[in-house]
């Protein structure tokens, strides 16, 4: 069990730092924190003007959805990139836990995941007058924490595909946009046509916003749990399927040898 916990945390630290060694704060900040305050920004500034719905309808949707630029992007790039960057041969070869291997590698981007929400949180505070009220903040953060959780693990399962794929960026550039549209961030699943709004639930996001709206509105946890507990086993499925088609496309690698391939 140390070993396993070592690889987990130790192994995915370092394999992130040297994945990512290339990000400096000039490239960080514009991208990481720059992006989502203007989406926050824009999106909330829309829905005041056209009345469509209320400030912190805009401001808790956009800010947890945020958290999926992290947790999508950088969980695909984890994955996906051991293939580019020719570490994958050398990391198949290694006699160390796939799942240890596999899930550490989601703990740094689970970190980045939360600073980007709670950044746009707190600008949202700031600049747009979200007052969500001090007894609300502790159920809030554990709904984001679960929520990007869940944007990590469908990450997950998008690095693994992308271990085949030829332009896995792609599918994490469409993932996350559709995830924008489908997932009730600025459009209230009611009013989405049901292929969509069914399409929605089930996938990340959709359940923690709602969850989230509710809290900042005033409700207990206990309100939230079921959909609080439905997000964590949409973590859990999307973690697992993850898991399992990395270790189908590792034995196909060892039996064609064409897993590194471009």
């Amino acid at each position: 069990m140390r070993r396993w916990l070592t690889v987990f945390f130790v192994g995915g630290s370092i394999a992130y730092r040297g994945l990512f060694n290339w990000i400096r704060p000039a490239m960080y900040i514009p991208t990481m924190l720059g992006s989502p305050l203007f989406q926050l920004i824009f999106f909330t500034k829309l829905g005041q003007f056209a009345q469509a719905q209320s400030r912190d309808f805009y401001i808790v949707g956009n800010s947890v959805q945020v958290c999926a630029m992290s947790s999508v992007y950088g969980m695909t790039m984890a994955v996906a990139n051991e293939r580019w960057f020719g570490t994958l041969g050398p990391l198949l070869a290694s006699p160390a836990n796939r799942a240890a291997v596999f899930l550490g590698r989601g703990m740094p981007v689970l970190a980045n995941g939360l600073l980007v929400s709670a950044f746009t949180f707190v600008a949202g505070t700031l600049l747009l007058g979200f007052r969500p009220g001090l007894a609300a903040v502790p159920a809030l953060a554990l709904v984001v924490v679960v929520t990007v959780v869940s944007c990590t693990a469908f990450g997950m399962l998008l690095g693994s595909i992308g271990l085949r794929a030829k332009d896995f960026f792609f599918a994490a550039n469409l993932a996350y946009f559709l995830m924008l549209l489908f997932c009730g961030v600025n459009i209230p699943l009611d009013e989405l046509p049901g292929w969509m709004s069914a399409v929605g639930r089930c996938l990340p996001l959709t359940h923690g916003i709602a969850a989230a709206r509710e809290v900042a509105a005033g409700a207990s946890l206990l309100h939230v749990w079921g959909l609080v507990l439905t997000e964590l086993g949409i973590a859990a499925a999307y973690a697992a399927a993850g898991l399992a088609l990395f270790r189908v496309l590792e034995h196909e690698s060892r039996r064609s040898a064409v897993l590194d391939a471009y």
